[in-house]
């Protein structure tokens, strides 16, 4: 099994939570730097739909170390100091690639309705204009 399926196959085992917490640490973390950061401020910055505590958040963040998503230097009672590994980019890069993918064929649709809508128009035009010239 190569790491793309691995990726794939791991992508599905996160929870929308993990994927919350994994987002926001790639925006605390950028280009797989290491940075401290609170507990509090990674869960005041979830959703409040997907509101978590310090255990919870815990629990997440030795998930997605385990799975070489991230990488954390230390953990000084709440505070983390931690990267994203390229992994852990990769998987919320492929993860936008697919929502824009599955996106563009409805695009596609749209823009070839709108095309045969406008035909249709344009004919059924010309030939009230035809009918309305022979009175």
């Amino acid at each position: 099994m190569n790491k793309v399926d691995i990726m794939a196959k791991n992508s599905s085992m996160l929870d929308i939570k993990s994927k919350l917490v994994l987002k926001i640490l790639v925006k605390e973390c950028p280009y797989g730097s290491y940075n401290i950061i609170e507990s509090k401020d990674i869960i005041s910055a979830m959703p409040s739909k997907y509101k978590i505590d310090a255990e919870a958040l815990d629990n997440i963040l030795t998930f997605l170390e385990r799975q070489e998503y991230i990488s954390i230097k230390y953990d000084d009672g709440g505070v983390y100091c931690l990267c994203v590994l390229p992994f852990g980019n990769e998987l919320l890069e492929n993860e936008e690639n697919k929502k824009r993918e599955d996106k563009s064929p409805r695009l596609w649709l749209f823009i070839i309705l709108g095309f045969l809508m406008n035909f249709i128009a344009s004919l059924l035009g010309a030939m009230i204009g035809n009918i309305l010239n022979l009175h």
